[in-house]
């Protein structure tokens, strides 16, 4: 079974980074995505950031692109996401996860089979 170890959340001041990480273990896929999905209380569930291995690409939601970056590491079984510039809206529960596109992660999740369990970030005003 796959499985997925996060790491790196906590409590941060606006304007302050984060880094996020995730080493996934268990799994034999040579082509996969692998990234990052947030959900705040009372909020959907939105993709983060994912990028595409073996090839590299990378997506992110509109509201963090230019502040966060997503890397693989390690072979691709670790991936980090650089958090800067961060306000209180992105405030959550951020769940590393794996998937087969890009667009597992745009349609919020809801085709993922693989999950990590979540690591909270909060950004105080």
């Amino acid at each position: 079974e796959v499985q997925l170890q996060a790491s790196g959340g906590g409590l941060v001041q606006a304007g302050g980074s984060l880094t996020l990480s995730c080493t996934a273990s268990r799994f034999t896929f040579d082509d996969y995505t692998i990234g990052w999905l947030r959900q705040a209380p009372g909020k959907d569930r939105e993709g983060v950031a994912c990028i595409t291995i073996p090839f590299g690409r990378t997506y992110y939601v509109d509201s963090v692109e230019g502040r966060f970056t997503i890397s693989s590491l390690n072979a691709a079984k670790t991936v980090s996401l650089r958090m800067n510039s961060l306000a209180p809206e992105d405030t959550a529960t951020y769940y590393c996860a794996v998937g087969r596109g890009i667009p597992d992660f745009r349609d919020r999740g809801n085709s993922i089979d693989h999950w990590g369990r979540g690591t909270l970030v909060t950004v105080s005003s």
